[in-house]
């Protein structure tokens, strides 16, 4: 009987040893992160920050995204199914800045915090929103544009979308400045390539064949900005001068070559470092920055190897 119950004793300290060693596993908090997309090299620079973040802070997180950024169903389906896994905050930039409002309710409700990184939502349920100021930074591209072809002429804008935030943000910001402060600045066109380099290089030759003496095109995002360049090159209107947004390496290879006259950069890194640390606040119950300016710059071939802009630009 003794040998029995030592035996059984064993048996139970063993299991108890078990549930608590499952426990502190557990306790490691998990955080997932759903992005726009993994096509541009933009968001592999966010999955960096996020990571260095993550280590730091000794928590979990995970990274995806649709295929591209038109995908709006498959990012909600990536939503619903993060929000299943009861995770303990949850980073969520939206695609369209409607649509995945009842999901970030249901987060909401449950107590999940949600924080908003790059692109955020027409909703007051993030406690916080993590990102570039995208109307100011358009609204510098649209300056410098008007530098670079004299402060009058036309000009065109291709971009991303017409349904997230950074869309909406970079075209207005870009729009609004030249009417205010560049009068005899026209923007002919504004048409939208979802972030797709093919889509955006026919755009852009469409844009060039209607126009003959556009001035310059401003492309809202990376793949934008890159298929404003093929485009140009397609069409052999060398002089046209192009801005872009984002500083992949197709990019700065442009810059440094000259055939793109400068670009906006963000800082994708710091985009994700600032997400999961307020996740992680926000999880732990603290207050958290409802707006975290991550901040901008623009670079052209004589700046793009200063130290202060060469550290927030990404390959």
């Amino acid at each position: 009987m003794f040998t029995r119950r030592v035996i059984l004793g064993a048996i139970s300290a063993a299991a108890l040893l078990a549930a608590g060693g499952a426990a502190t596993a557990q306790e490691k908090m998990y955080v997932p992160l759903i992005s726009k997309g993994f096509q541009h090299q933009f968001w592999q620079a966010v999955k960096a920050g996020a990571d260095k973040a993550a280590e730091e802070l000794g928590v979990e997180v995970s990274f995806e995204g649709p295929d591209n950024e038109t995908m709006v169903d498959r990012q909600i389906d990536m939503l619903s199914a993060a929000l299943a896994k009861k995770p303990d905050a949850i980073g969520f930039a939206a695609l369209d800045s409607q649509a995945a409002i009842p999901l970030l309710q249901q987060a909401k409700d449950a107590g999940i915090p949600v924080i908003a990184f790059d692109s955020g939502v027409d909703s007051d349920i993030p406690m916080a929103t993590a990102s570039t100021d995208n109307v100011a930074a358009a609204a510098l591209a649209a300056d410098k544009m008007a530098e670079l072809i004299g402060d009058k002429g036309k000009v065109a804008v291709v971009a991303h979308d017409q349904t997230s935030r950074t869309g909406i943000d970079r075209v207005e910001g870009f729009s609004n400045r030249i009417k205010e402060a560049h009068p005899d600045i026209e923007i002919v066109s504004v048409q939208y390539g979802g972030g797709d380099q093919l889509e955006s290089t026919e755009i852009t030759k469409s844009i060039l064949q209607a126009n003959p003496d556009l001035a310059g095109i401003f492309g809202a995002n990376e793949g934008s900005a890159i298929g404003v360049l093929n485009g140009k090159r397609e069409m052999g209107r060398d002089e046209v001068v192009v801005i872009g947004y984002d500083s992949g390496a197709a990019q700065k290879e442009a810059v440094r070559d000259g055939s793109m006259a400068g670009a906006i950069t963000q800082n994708p890194v710091g985009i994700g470092y600032e997400t999961v640390k307020a996740a992680v606040a926000a999880a732990k119950g603290e207050t958290v920055e409802k707006n975290i300016d991550t901040g901008f710059f623009y670079y052209d071939k004589a700046t793009i190897d200063d130290p202060e802009i060469a550290a927030v630009l990404y390959d």
